[in-house]
């Protein structure tokens, strides 16, 4: 009984495109069919609102062409969010990019320049940095206690006022 059925050929073509003998077989087989007569009222009533609305002509409202003319000089006068951006935050990244590169400066190029410095003071000292971190242990043992040192600072003053 599907075969019979009109609503693949109503969902499938146009109302317009129908043609007179195909249209009164439609309406035939709708008089019987109480579905089919819903699906051939609403593809008619569609059909009308459809040709109705294309033929009908929408006028812009006045000065709409001024109105668009207008927002698209304001559009083209308009500075990009970038520009902006930068305007309103370009000074702080640029201090922040100077602090950077300063402190990039005084990491890896004043270090090295300290270490012929720090060589000269060893010689001076009498010992190195890397002895006194390596032989920590060593030191331990070598340690004067507090009287010691204090009768070596007075013993020290006490010579030299003599």
């Amino acid at each position: 009984m599907k075969e019979n059925h009109i609503i693949d050929l109503l969902e499938n073509r146009s109302f317009a495109s129908l043609n007179q003998s195909e249209r009164t077989a439609i309406q035939a087989h709708a008089a019987n069919c109480s579905s089919c007569a819903r699906a051939y009222e609403a593809t008619r009533i569609a059909s009308s609102l459809l040709r109705e609305r294309a033929i009908e002509t929408v006028e812009p409202s006045p000065f709409f062409h001024t109105r668009m003319m207008a927002a698209l000089r304001e559009r083209q006068n308009e500075v990009p969010a970038f520009k902006r951006l930068w305007q309103t935050a370009g000074a702080l990244v640029s201090s922040m990019t100077a602090t950077v590169a300063l402190l990039a400066v005084l990491s890896f190029v004043v270090p090295g320049t300290q270490t012929s410095a720090t060589a000269q003071a060893s010689e001076f000292n009498g010992y190195t940095a890397e002895e006194v971190i390596l032989n920590q242990n060593d030191l331990q043992d070598e340690h004067a206690s507090d009287a010691q040192v204090l009768t070596t600072l007075y013993s020290v003053d006490d010579g030299g006022a003599k």
